[in-house]
């Protein structure tokens, strides 16, 4: 990770992503850009948090690791989304770990002088109420998508959802970013089973798969498949 000094690209992210009322003039000396480059842990699980962290490009990963060492990939989120908010709120340690799974551009501001002077700055309140709002409804919506629809269905709205507005190539053999391990662990099904399904999109040509990645083939059928559901991460 490494501070970005650039007061341009920062009035950018701040501009582009509506963000430039949330901080106060006595908070704005402390609100720093962050790079973390693909791979890089932006925080750790069990640690103090200590910043407030607003995704403003790029994508993560968030898991959770049990006592055991086994890690459970919960989401893979897109701007516009922050980093402990309930953390800061609640003042507790970070529930999760979060990584780089791409370039990835972080605003972020040290908890204590966010609690110094923004604990009574209206708009910040507000952003993080939408914020955290909006968590609980797409969790609902998550828990709902993963009962109430087969794997053939997530899958393919899972794979239309990550590639909305980037590329039509997922890459699976990289455990900084996308394995098949953590998609199955997020769609809620066996590594077996998600690779049935794979197999079985591969023949119907809706999808090729290589080595280390997934190209979807046929945007439309799998469009199709999907049922009009796109995958809230």
């Amino acid at each position: 990770m490494k501070e970005v000094h650039n007061a341009e690209l920062m009035q950018h992210f701040l501009l582009s992503n509506q963000l430039q009322s949330i901080f106060n003039d006595d908070v704005l000396p402390y609100v720093v850009l962050h790079h973390f480059e693909q791979g890089e842990l932006v925080c750790t699980q069990g640690e103090p948090a200590e910043m407030l962290y607003i995704l403003v490009q790029g994508k993560i990963k968030i898991f959770t690791t049990s006592v055991e060492g086994k890690a459970l990939v919960l989401s893979f989120k897109t701007p516009l989304e922050v980093i402990g908010d309930i953390e800061y709120i609640q003042g507790n340690p970070l529930i999760n770990t979060v990584q780089a799974v791409s370039s990835v551009y972080m605003i972020g501001v040290p908890n204590r002088w966010l609690r110094k002077y923004g604990h009574d700055h209206a708009p910040l309140l507000q952003f993080l109420l939408r914020i955290i709002t909006r968590k609980f409804y797409i969790k609902s919506n998550f828990l709902s998508f993963n009962l109430l629809h087969p794997v053939e269905v997530r899958l393919a709205s899972y794979l239309l959802s990550v590639s909305v507005g980037e590329s039509d190539t997922l890459a699976t053999d990289n455990s900084a970013a996308f394995n098949l391990t953590d998609i199955a662990n997020l769609l809620g099904t066996s590594y077996r089973h998600l690779n049935r399904v794979i197999q079985k999109f591969s023949q119907e040509g809706l999808i090729e798969r290589h080595k280390g990645y997934i190209l979807i083939k046929d945007r439309n059928a799998l469009t199709h498949v999907a049922g009009g559901n796109i995958y809230e991460e």
